[in-house]
C-alpha cells in the first residue's frame, strides 16, 4: 500500500470540458473541497473518491458522482485510486461542462484519464504499519534513549518529567520492535 503527503494537480481536456483532477493527503479532503467550490463557482460537478485506512486497520472507501450520470465518474476515480493500491489519499475532480455531451463511456474515460494523470505527477510513498506506545525511563538514560529515537526515526509525541521520564512515542511498527530491543534494558514499556 501507498499514500501521498503532498496535493498535486492535473488539468484533462475532453471536447471542450476540463476534468481538473486534484490529489491530496486524506486529512486534508474535506477543507480542500470547500476551498475548490469556492475558487471554482462556474465548476458543474465536483467528483470525489477516497480511500482510507481506520482505527482497526481496514480500508474505508466512498466515492460521489456529484450530479453526473451513476457510476460514470466516482467510481471509476475510485477504481484508479485501488488500482494503483493508495491509501490515507482523496482525489477531488472539478469539471467544466464544454457544451458536448460525452456519453456514458466517454464520461469514464475522462475521469479515468484525469485520475491517472494526477497520478504520474504525484509521489509514491510505502505505508507501514505504525505502533505508539509509552516508555519510562531514568535520566541517567534519557541520552542513549534519545540517540536511538533519532537514529531508527521514532518520533516522540511527548515528553513528562518527573521522578522518572516518561516517553511517548511512535514509529513504523518494524522500527518501533527494532527500537524496544536495543533498549529493552534500559526501558520499562508501559
Amino acid at each position: 500500500m501507498y499514500f501521498i503527503k503532498e496535493h498535486s494537480s492535473y488539468t484533462h481536456e475532453v471536447k471542450q470540458s476540463k476534468f481538473i483532477a486534484h490529489l491530496c493527503p486524506f486529512s486534508d479532503f474535506q477543507s480542500l473541497l470547500e476551498q475548490l467550490k469556492d475558487e471554482h463557482t462556474k465548476a458543474r460537478h465536483f467528483v470525489t473518491a477516497f480511500r482510507y485506512l481506520n482505527e482497526h486497520n481496514q480500508i474505508v472507501e466512498h466515492s460521489s458522482d456529484d450530479g453526473e450520470p451513476r457510476g460514470t465518474s466516482g467510481k471509476p476515480s475510485l477504481m484508479v485510486l485501488q488500482g494503483v493500491d493508495l491509501i490515507n489519499s482523496a482525489v477531488i475532480v472539478v469539471r467544466y461542462f464544454g457544451g458536448t455531451k460525452l456519453g456514458t463511456g466517454g464520461l469514464v474515460r475522462a475521469y479515468s484519464d484525469a485520475v491517472n494523470g494526477v497520478l504520474e505527477n504525484a509521489q509514491f510513498f510505502e505505508y507501514k504499519k505504525e505502533k505508539s506506545l509509552q516508555i519510562e525511563i531514568e535520566y541517567s538514560q534519557l541520552r542513549l534513549v534519545e540517540y536511538e529515537c533519532e537514529l531508527l526515526e521514532i518520533v516522540i509525541l511527548e515528553k513528562h518529567f518527573d521522578e522518572k521520564i516518561i516517553y511517548t512515542l511512535k514509529a513504523q511498527e518494524q522500527d518501533m520492535d527494532d527500537f524496544l530491543e536495543k533498549v529493552q534494558r534500559v526501558v520499562k514499556v508501559l
